[in-house]
């Protein structure tokens, strides 16, 4: 389920600080979320693949918590990443 690397560039060349910015909090949020829509498409068909179930709900704590950090570090920026990704804040 993991993303293949043409996605993952596009992805970092849109959100990314720079063009080989890989580490930033916009760019880990982004991908989390790219991979927690993917996984949420996946089960949807396999609604009994339990260890994917189990991994999607690991994504997503990853990603609270780092939009949690995010937040607190920049609010402008995260409520920017917040609207541009579609994603709730409720945080």
């Amino acid at each position: 389920m993991a993303l293949d690397s043409a996605k993952k560039q596009e992805i970092i060349a849109k959100y990314g600080r720079s063009e080989n910015d890989t580490g930033s909090s916009e760019v880990q949020i982004a991908l989390l979320t790219t991979r927690i829509a993917e996984l949420t498409e996946h089960l949807k068909t396999f609604k009994k693949d339990h260890s994917s179930r189990l991994g999607l709900l690991k994504l997503v704590g990853q990603r609270r918590r780092l939009m949690k950090y995010f937040k607190k570090t920049d609010k402008e920026a995260y409520t920017k990443l917040v609207e541009s990704l579609k994603i709730r804040d409720n945080i």
